[in-house]
């Protein structure tokens, strides 16, 4: 397996059917990357997203010449997003047209009444859980697994929004019986990922990736020789240059619920799902622990 700039596997040396099968919310994945992509490729998106009907019955010179850009850039744009090449850009917008959308992601109007507010909302949510898991790749999640299994330590950083869900990632792994804490202060983050060693790994949640201080404290476990596990937005950010791990959410932005709000409930579902792979590596000791756990808490309740 390659990697493509954006951290997403991509097959290298074969070209299979399986290359070519559709996948899941194209024109998703294009709106949410455009805005960081170069001037070229924000045409070649444009194009695509005001004419996916168009695009399905071109071919790549025909796009190419309608954009101006070269095949090459072409290529490399869908690739940037994922894919395999333009023939599985053409079939996943094929898809996406005819089938019936399930949810649509409106945005919340002035004089909304509370049933259509928590239909929107709730529709957000689902929008998102669907269109992250459209990104989310198995294999950077099991070596997430394995990263996490393999030290002795695991330090997770947030900052904002994103530290209530390093914190529930703390909590989930200590059920487990894992040795980890959650870093929320950036002034800690900083000192706690300077000390960092080979035998640590860390988790870092932020949805922009853009954050100094995340960024910052990402940067210096690497360079402490910290195994750097990343849970962002799928686009292009500077946190990835200092991620071994890429885990991407994917949301999507509308006036009133903005894309860190929506996200959340993205990172949750991914921390859930490594949580998940984590116990099942080690299930005896994770249900021992987990069964002890449940006992000690027991004594809070009435």
């Amino acid at each position: 397996m390659a990697t493509n700039g954006k951290g997403v596997k991509t097959p290298k040396g074969r070209a299979s059917q399986a290359d070519n099968r559709p996948v899941e919310n194209a024109l998703g994945r294009i709106r949410v990357a455009q805005p960081n992509m170069a001037k070229s490729a924000q045409r070649i998106a444009q194009f695509i997203l005001e004419r996916p009907e168009e695009i399905v019955g071109m071919s790549v010179t025909e796009l190419s010449e309608a954009t101006g850009v070269s095949e090459g850039s072409v290529i490399n744009f869908c690739r940037s997003i994922g894919l395999s090449g333009f023939q599985q850009m053409k079939l996943s917008l094929a898809q996406e047209i005819v089938q019936p959308v399930q949810f649509i992601h409106e945005d919340l109007e002035r004089n909304d009444d509370m049933d259509t507010i928590c239909r929107k909302v709730f529709h957000s949510g689902i929008q998102a859980l669907r269109d992250t898991l459209s990104v989310l790749e198995p294999d950077a999640l099991e070596r997430a697994v394995g990263a996490v299994r393999g030290a002795k330590r695991v330090e997770i950083y947030g900052i904002g929004s994103s530290a209530p869900i390093a914190e529930d990632t703390h909590y989930r792994m200590l059920r487990i019986g894992l040795d980890a804490r959650a870093v929320t202060d950036s002034h800690v983050q900083a000192i706690s990922a300077s000390r960092c060693d080979p035998d640590v790994t860390t988790i870092t949640i932020s949805h922009s990736g853009a954050t100094h201080e995340t960024v910052a404290a990402t940067r210096l476990a690497r360079e402490a020789g910290a195994k750097t596990i990343v849970i962002t937005n799928f686009a292009r950010s500077p946190i990835q240059a200092y991620a071994d791990i890429v885990l991407f959410t994917m949301a999507r932005e509308t006036r009133f619920r903005t894309e860190a709000m929506t996200s959340r409930i993205a990172q949750i579902c991914v921390v859930d799902a490594l949580i998940a792979g984590l116990a099942l590596t080690d299930y005896d000791h994770a249900t021992d622990v987990l069964k002890k756990t449940f006992d000690v808490l027991s004594i809070k309740r009435f």
